[in-house]
C-alpha cells in the first residue's frame, strides 16, 4: 500500500497533464498501481477475499474438551477426532494445539541437606585422554564425595571391576580418616547384582562383606534418578571439565600423583555452595573410625591364576613368579607403585608397577634350577626297587609229610 504522500504526488502529476505510462516512469510504480490509486481518488480500502472454513472447524470445541483434560499428543487427538469423523491432516491440529499447549513442567524436587558424617556419594566416569601416537583413549576415574563438608576424593583406574572399586574405596575412606554413616551410588554392577522378588537389592557378596567390616550402610538411586545423588555427578563433571583437559602425563601412576594434588587445592578452596572450605568443614563430619590396616588388607587383593611358564597377568602386564608357583591360584596387591605376590601368606616376588600394556617383566632367578627338577616343584613320586632276598630250599618229601599226603 502506497503513503498518503506518493499518492498526493500521483494525483498532482496527473493533474498536470502527465500520462498513466510517463508517471509510471517517474514514480517507478507499475502503471496497473498508478491508475489503480487514480481512479480511487484517494488511498483505496483493501478488499479480503471470503475466508474459507476449516475441516477442523466442527472439531475445534472437541478439541478444546480434550485439551482440558491434559491431552496435547497431536497423534493422540487426531486419533480420537478421527473417530468422530475429522479426514483432514495432523498440521491443522498442530496449528490449533500450539497456542494452548502448556510449558514443558519440570518436576520440582525439595532440597536436601546432609547432616554431618551421614552420607558419601560415590560414582564412576569415563574420561577420555590422547596417548602417545594420537589415538583417543578412555580411562575410568572413581570419585568420592562427602556429602556435608563436600570434600572430595579421586582416583583413576584401568578397570571398573569390583576389586578396582573396593581399592578405590578403601583409598577414600583412608585420604578422609573415617567412614561415613551411609554411601550412595547408582546401580552399578560393582555394588548391586539386580533386585530381588522383594523390591531389594541383591548386593554384590564382595561389596556387603566390606560395607560390613567398615560399618557403612549402603543405599542405591532409583533407576534414572541421577540427580539424588546430585554432589557427585557435579563432582564428575567437574572433573571432565576442569581436570583432564590439557593435562599431560605419562602413565596412570603419574595421573593420580596429579589428581592427589588436584584434590588437595579443590578441598582447601572456597565452595561455592557452602561458602566454606571442603577441608574445614571436614572437621565436623563426625565420620565414624576406620578399621585396623590387617582388616582392610584383603581389599587390595585380586586372585590370579598364574600361568605354567611362571607369569600372572594383571592390568595387561604380565609379572614373574619363581616357577615353582607356576598354574598355582596367588594373590596380587597394587600398593604403592609396587606389585607384590603372595601365595599363602608368603610374599613371592615384588616388581615396580609397570603401565605399558603387553610387557613381560621376569622375576629374578625365575627358571634356578628348572631343569634339574624337571618342571617339578615337588619330588615326582617314583618306584622304589628292593634287593632279592635268599629263599631257603627245602625237599619235597618234606612237604608230603607236613600234609600227610603219601601216608
Amino acid at each position: 500500500m502506497l503513503r498518503s504522500g506518493t499518492v498526493i504526488r500521483l494525483h498532482e502529476l496527473y493533474a498536470s497533464g502527465k500520462s498513466i505510462r510517463e508517471i509510471a516512469r517517474i514514480t517507478g510504480h507499475s502503471r496497473n498501481t498508478v491508475r489503480k490509486y487514480l481512479r480511487a481518488n484517494g488511498i483505496p480500502e483493501p478488499r479480503y477475499g471470503k475466508k474459507r472454513g476449516s475441516k477442523l472447524d466442527p472439531f475445534k470445541p472437541l478439541l478444546d474438551e480434550y485439551m482440558a483434560q491434559g491431552i496435547f499428543n497431536c497423534e493422540v487427538l487426531k486419533h480420537l477426532l478421527r473417530e468422530r469423523g475429522y479426514t483432514g491432516g495432523i498440521t491443522l491440529i498442530k496449528d490449533y494445539v500450539k497456542p494452548h499447549r502448556p510449558p514443558k513442567q519440570i518436576p520440582a524436587v525439595q532440597r536436601y541437606e546432609t547432616k554431618p558424617g551421614y552420607q558419601a556419594q560415590v560414582d564412576w566416569k569415563i574420561c577420555e585422554y590422547i596417548d602417545l601416537n594420537g589415538v583417543v583413549r578412555k580411562i575410568p576415574v572413581f570419585a568420592m564425595v562427602l556429602g556435608y563438608s563436600r570434600a572430595m576424593y579421586i582416583e583413576f583406574t584401568k578397570r571398573c571391576d569390583i576389586h578396582s572399586f573396593l581399592r578405590c574405596m578403601v583409598n577414600a575412606l583412608e585420604y578422609f580418616g573415617g567412614v561415613p554413616k551411609t554411601m550412595l551410588t547408582d546401580q552399578m554392577k560393582t555394588v548391586i547384582l539386580g533386585m530381588g522378588d522383594n523390591r531389594k537389592p541383591r548386593w554384590h557378596p564382595l561389596f556387603e562383606d566390606f560395607a560390613a567390616t567398615v560399618g557403612m550402610v549402603p543405599k542405591v538411586c532409583r533407576v534414572r534418578r541421577p540427580q539424588t545423588k546430585g554432589k557427585v555427578e557435579r563432582t564428575v563433571r567437574f572433573i571432565e571439565q576442569n581436570f583432564m583437559p590439557g593435562r599431560r602425563f605419562t602413565d596412570v601412576e603419574d595421573l593420580n600423583r596429579q589428581a592427589r594434588q588436584w584434590c588437595d587445592e579443590q578441598n582447601r578452596r572456597i565452595h561455592g555452595t557452602t561458602g566454606e572450605r571442603p577441608i574445614d568443614r571436614l572437621v565436623e563430619e563426625q565420620l565414624g573410625t576406620l578399621p585396623p590396616a590387617d582388616r582392610l588388607a584383603k581389599y587390595r587383593f585380586e586372585v590370579r591364576k598364574a600361568s605354567r611358564d611362571g607369569f600372572v597377568s594383571y592390568d595387561g602386564v604380565r609379572y614373574g613368579i619363581p616357577w615353582q608357583y607356576s598354574g598355582r591360584e596367588v594373590k596380587v596387591r597394587d600398593i604403592n607403585g609396587f606389585i607384590e605376590i603372595y601365595w599363602e601368606k608368603e610374599l613371592i616376588a615384588q616388581h615396580k608397577k609397570h603401565s605399558q600394556s603387553r610387557m613381560w617383566v621376569m622375576c629374578e632367578q625365575q627358571y634356578a634350577n628348572l631343569g634339574t627338577a624337571q618342571g617339578y616343584a615337588y619330588p615326582k613320586p617314583l618306584g622304589i626297587q628292593i634287593p632279592v632276598q635268599d629263599v631257603e630250599v627245602r625237599p619235597l618229601d618234606m612237604y608230603e609229610r607236613l600234609t600227610g599226603v603219601g601216608a
